[in-house]
């Protein structure tokens, strides 16, 4: 079976973070690892507080991790201080770690910094350079390529711009009003679009981590990137499309609507 560890914040509604994450690489037909870097308490409607790891505990996970059961793909998601960044990519790099894919957790759909300066500084100088892939939404693309994006045309030029950089792939996400399901797809100097259905479902709650995970654990399982990524699409599109209602506001999304069988059945009365 293959392997997929996932590297960020845990969300107690379960909806985003290492929850989403351990969902869809099980959905995805991997089987899921995690270290965590920071416990939330959160829900639906918000964060009412975070308690972050130490970066030894941290290094102490990854090491438990990559001596023993040694991941095929690696997918990082919100790391907020710049201590933790660093012995993340000193981890990886002691063990040569593979298929690593990047979810650049800066900037909330409201606008909203999540993490330091300093920190943006360290993802920059440490974390990207060692990414397969990227998966920045679009005010994470505007932050990394220091532009503003407000057409296709700069989804294509802000992509460019952090992959030359950065020198990894870079998966623009559409949403944000602008050019909605439609993800740019941009590495080694060329680019190319993936387009996706527009489905009316106000529970978006932890897409991002949903998408980087299983675009992981599809690398993990020997897929190319192209094949990767129009996979976790058909994917994601599927939880949203299954209509799960949960919470008082953007809930989460049905990770397990393809898992059928007769352990998922509910008790039906007579």
């Amino acid at each position: 079976m293959r392997t997929a560890l996932t590297i960020a914040g845990s969300d107690s509604s379960g909806g985003a973070g290492i929850q989403a994450d351990i969902k869809t690489m099980i959905s995805n037909g991997v089987y899921a690892m995690s270290a965590i870097t920071a416990l939330t308490a959160q829900n639906t409607t918000g964060v009412t507080g975070i308690m972050e790891v130490t970066p030894e505990f941290l290094g102490e996970q990854l090491d438990n991790i990559f001596t023993d059961i040694y991941p095929d793909a690696v997918k990082i998601g919100m790391v907020s201080s710049s201590g933790l960044i660093t012995k993340i990519a000193d981890k990886l790099k002691e063990y040569d770690a593979k298929n690593i894919v990047v979810d650049p957790v800066m900037v909330a759909t409201s606008g909203a910094r999540l993490i330091s300066e300093e920190a943006i500084d360290a993802l920059k100088s440490c974390l990207l350079p060692m990414a397969t892939v990227l998966t920045p939404n679009i005010p994470e693309a505007e932050v990394l390529a220091g532009m503003k994006i407000q057409s296709q045309a700069d989804m294509i030029r802000a992509a460019e711009e952090i992959g030359t950089k950065y020198h990894c792939a870079v998966l623009c996400k559409g949403g944000h009003q602008l050019n909605d399901a439609n993800d740019l797809l941009w590495r080694n100097g060329g680019y190319k679009w993936f387009y996706g259905e527009r489905i009316d479902n106000p529970n978006t709650h932890g897409t991002g981590c949903t998408l980087s995970s299983a675009i992981a654990s599809n690398l993990a399982k020997e897929y190319d990137l192209d094949e990767s990524v129009e996979r976790a699409k058909k994917y994601i599109s599927g939880a949203l499309a299954a209509m799960l209602d949960l919470g008082k506001g953007s809930g989460p999304m049905n990770h397990g609507f393809a898992i059928k069988n007769e352990y998922t059945e509910s008790k039906v009365e007579e």
